[in-house]
């Protein structure tokens, strides 16, 4: 039984949103399922998938928090 889980920032697709929409949610839960299916032949109903929203405050990277080190990303790529 293959459990799944996949983490991702609480904010959307779109500056507008600020979360993952139900349909994104299930095309990852049905892209991921499909994949087990397809190359470890993991049947369907066997697979559990989690998605785990996390607020982007709770996220770093690079050493710093996200929303932080995008914005110097941003900068400099404008130079």
């Amino acid at each position: 039984m293959p459990v799944v889980t996949i983490q991702v920032t609480r904010e959307g697709t779109s500056p507008e949103r600020s979360s993952v929409s139900a349909s994104e949610k299930a095309a990852l839960i049905k892209g991921v399922s499909e994949l087990l299916l397809d190359v470890l032949n993991k049947p369907l109903e066997s697979t559990y998938v989690v998605i785990e929203e996390v607020d982007l405050d709770n996220w770093g990277w690079g050493g710093l928090p996200t929303a932080e080190y995008r914005r110097l990303r941003a900068e400099a790529a404008k130079t």
